[in-house]
Protein backbone atom coordinates (compact mmCIF):
# COMPACT_ATOMS: atom_id res chain seq x y z
CA UNK A 1 0.00 0.00 0.00
CA UNK A 2 2.78 2.20 0.88
CA UNK A 3 5.00 1.99 -2.08
CA UNK A 4 1.82 2.27 -4.09
CA UNK A 5 1.19 5.66 -2.91
CA UNK A 6 4.86 6.23 -3.29
CA UNK A 7 5.02 5.50 -6.78
CA UNK A 8 1.42 7.62 -7.34
CA UNK A 9 3.48 10.15 -5.78
CA UNK A 10 6.46 10.31 -7.41
CA UNK A 11 4.64 9.85 -11.23
CA UNK A 12 2.83 12.94 -10.14
CA UNK A 13 6.06 14.75 -9.22
CA UNK A 14 7.78 13.51 -12.50
CA UNK A 15 4.04 14.68 -14.34
CA UNK A 16 4.24 17.89 -12.64
CA UNK A 17 8.36 19.02 -13.28
CA UNK A 18 8.01 17.77 -16.76
CA UNK A 19 4.68 20.06 -17.48
CA UNK A 20 2.19 16.75 -18.37
CA UNK A 21 -0.16 17.55 -15.39
CA UNK A 22 -2.40 20.23 -16.65
CA UNK A 23 -2.85 23.13 -13.87
CA UNK A 24 -6.45 24.90 -13.93
CA UNK A 25 -6.88 28.39 -14.91
CA UNK A 26 -6.97 30.60 -12.04
CA UNK A 27 -7.67 33.74 -13.40
CA UNK A 28 -11.30 33.42 -12.85
CA UNK A 29 -10.96 32.89 -8.62
CA UNK A 30 -7.81 35.31 -8.62
CA UNK A 31 -10.06 38.12 -9.62
CA UNK A 32 -13.38 37.36 -7.25
CA UNK A 33 -10.21 37.13 -4.30
CA UNK A 34 -9.02 40.41 -5.23
CA UNK A 35 -12.69 41.77 -5.60
CA UNK A 36 -13.89 40.72 -1.84
CA UNK A 37 -10.54 42.15 -0.81
CA UNK A 38 -11.37 45.57 -2.46
CA UNK A 39 -15.08 45.07 -0.73
CA UNK A 40 -13.57 44.67 2.44
CA UNK A 41 -11.13 47.53 2.18
CA UNK A 42 -14.14 50.19 0.91
CA UNK A 43 -15.97 48.17 4.04
CA UNK A 44 -13.66 49.22 6.60
CA UNK A 45 -13.28 52.88 5.17
CA UNK A 46 -17.05 53.25 5.01
CA UNK A 47 -17.33 51.88 8.52
CA UNK A 48 -14.11 54.39 9.74
CA UNK A 49 -15.95 57.43 8.33
CA UNK A 50 -19.50 56.61 10.05
CA UNK A 51 -17.96 56.16 13.46
CA UNK A 52 -15.52 59.09 13.11
CA UNK A 53 -17.12 61.56 11.34
CA UNK A 54 -18.59 63.37 14.01
CA UNK A 55 -15.58 63.60 15.79
CA UNK A 56 -14.04 64.94 12.84
CA UNK A 57 -16.43 67.43 12.01
CA UNK A 58 -16.15 69.34 15.71
CA UNK A 59 -12.15 68.88 15.60
CA UNK A 60 -12.52 71.00 11.84
CA UNK A 61 -15.29 73.22 13.09
CA UNK A 62 -12.97 73.60 16.46
CA UNK A 63 -10.21 74.60 14.25
CA UNK A 64 -12.21 77.24 11.93
CA UNK A 65 -13.58 78.72 14.82
CA UNK A 66 -9.80 79.62 16.38
CA UNK A 67 -8.70 80.99 13.03
CA UNK A 68 -9.49 84.98 12.72
CA UNK A 69 -11.19 86.13 10.59
CA UNK A 70 -9.50 87.49 7.09
CA UNK A 71 -10.45 90.68 5.67
CA UNK A 72 -12.69 90.22 2.34
CA UNK A 73 -11.33 92.31 -0.93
Amino acid sequence: MIEKLQLMTLMFLTDLKTGRVRREDERGATAVEYGMLVALIAAVIVATVVILGKQIEAAFTTITEALPDLPTS
